[in-house]
């Protein structure tokens, strides 16, 4: 009958669940920043290269 109870006490237990919730939100902000990062990393690149250039030919 313990058992019964330690297993009834540990279902209702939701000592933990705020933890999981704020874990599993920094994840997809972390995965969000990477998919910004990633798509805005080639435009980046590009305009640096020309401003490269630029700097470049006016010298």
């Amino acid at each position: 009958m313990k058992l019964l109870n330690l297993f009834k006490s540990f279902k209702n237990d939701e000592s933990g669940a705020v933890t999981v919730d704020w874990v599993v939100l920094t994840a997809a902000v972390v995965a969000l920043a990477i998919v910004v990062g990633g798509t805005v990393r080639g435009a980046i690149t590009s305009e640096a290269s020309e401003i490269a250039g630029e700097i470049t030919s006016s010298n």
